[in-house]
């Protein structure tokens, strides 16, 4: 009975910020974690070995975001006004350090190539976004927009297409709501869908008309007494989420579009035609007569400053970081509160789900081409694929062509290292970075 009691522990402790964790994100089939603090540092993580494959300095100042772009590349948004995109594919881990920021180091630690840098606002705390340049699944991930906040004007938006690095839009939801503090940027069908939480608790949907270029507000609702801390999309893309400073959690809807194109034009809209090498003009969302202003749910949670909210890629559950040094679980169908997971001394700043393979009969777990979640989703779902494969009792397949038979290879025949890739791949990890540069790792439901 004491046993069924006992607490959740966390699967590893990973050591070795010298400064808060602000921001994580799973990269490479959930190989890789990268976590990033408040001194600018980014480290590496290789889960197969629970150790650091690499270690930078970044940013001069805090790190307020991270993510994967493709399997070699990774944004990191710094509060020394930057936002840098790095090259770090496997086969240039081997050239960077493995010393903590810890550690003192003899000499400044190298860094990976630098690909492309920004500069941008970080005076909102509010970290950037970023989704494919084109709609469609076939969109070459080589191209993407990025949303931050406006330079001058703190509650406007700016959208930069990368690699060209030129600024394509300047959004304006609003003049009286303070400060953007959080931002999600993505497609609904052909519609560019922008979604930004604001200082005064305001959560606001804008969509880009792909014909016109103008943006239009489609849902604003003010749920929260305080500012909006973190947001984040449902895969399926129908509704999202906000944390505030106050205890409450909302559950938004996100309207459709208001034309569904049958199949894709064969040229996306606006391909490369956006102002994309211009300054534009800050553009002024529209707000229409229907426009949605109530949310799906409310809970007040009691429990006041709840940040980095994310949503994991089966859609199922979200997490968040609290400011009392808890993880809670909650589910997204119902938001009720289905884990606490306690284990560091004091506040909790970031979490980061690792992408799982959707379950047979849920959503499409892939509808958001072009985000950090959705290539490591893929991956883990070959990987499970995989397994499945070894577990049928290592019994021969036969070839496409028929012609004979394919052997494949059991489960203990796995050597030890592809036996910690497998798990790294197939675990249902949740990592959370503390005030105390920790960071836990668990594996949950």
């Amino acid at each position: 009975m004491a046993a069924e009691t006992r607490p959740a522990q966390p699967r590893s402790i990973l050591r070795g910020h010298k400064a808060q964790v602000h921001a994580a994100a799973f990269v490479r089939g959930n190989e890789r974690l990268l976590t990033g603090d408040a001194d600018g540092f980014v480290v590496a993580w290789d889960l197969t070995i629970m150790r650091p494959r690499a270690v930078w300095q970044a940013h001069s100042k805090a790190i307020l975001g991270i993510s994967g772009w493709e399997p070699d590349r990774l944004i990191t948004h710094g509060r020394d006004n930057k936002l840098v995109v790095w090259k770090l594919g496997a086969g240039d881990e081997d050239r960077l350090s493995t010393r903590l920021p810890l550690d003192p180091a003899p000499e400044v630690r190298p860094q990976p190539w630098i690909l492309h840098m920004l500069e941008v606002n970080t005076m909102n705390f509010c970290a950037f976004s970023y989704c494919p340049a084109y709609p469609g699944p076939s969109t070459a991930a080589s191209e993407v927009r990025v949303a931050v906040p406006n330079t001058l004007a703190s509650e406007a938006i700016d959208i930069f297409h990368l690699p060209s690095q030129g600024r394509q839009h300047t959004v304006k939801l609003g003049e009286k709501n303070g400060m953007v503090m959080a931002l999600s940027l993505f497609y609904q069908g052909q519609s560019l869908t922008l979604v930004a939480g604001y200082e005064n608790g305001v959560g606001i949907v804008a969509q880009l008309d792909p014909r016109g270029g103008d943006w239009t507000v489609k849902y604003q609702a003010k749920c929260h007494s305080q500012p909006i801390l973190s947001l984040d999309v449902s895969p399926s893309r129908d509704f999202f989420l906000t944390s505030s400073a106050d205890a409450v959690i909302a559950k938004h809807p996100l309207p459709l579009p208001a034309e569904h194109p049958e199949r894709k034009p064969a040229n996306p809209p606006n391909a490369g035609h956006i102002n994309i090498q211009g300054n534009p003009d800050i553009t002024t969302a529209s707000a229409k007569s229907q426009t949605r202003t109530e949310p799906l749910t409310t809970l007040n949670t009691k429990h006041s400053g709840q940040q980095s909210l994310r949503i994991r890629s089966d859609g199922r559950i979200f997490a968040t970081a609290g400011w009392d040094s808890k993880i809670r679980v909650y589910s997204t169908r119902t938001l009720k509160e289905v884990a606490v997971l306690k284990w560091h001394q004091v506040g909790c700043y970031a979490t980061a789900f690792a992408a799982i393979a959707s379950a047979e009969g849920e959503g499409d777990v892939g509808a958001s081409a072009g985000e950090t979640h959705t290539a490591a989703a893929a991956a883990a779902a070959a990987a499970a694929a995989a397994v499945d494969r070894q577990h049928e009792g290592g019994e021969a397949g036969r070839g496409d062509s028929g012609g004979g038979l394919v052997p494949v290879p059991k489960l203990v025949e796995l050597t030890v290292r592809d036996k910690r890739i497998r798990e790294a791949r197939t675990a249902h990890w949740l990592a959370a970075g503390s005030k105390d540069g920790k960071v836990s790792l668990w594996d949950i439901f």
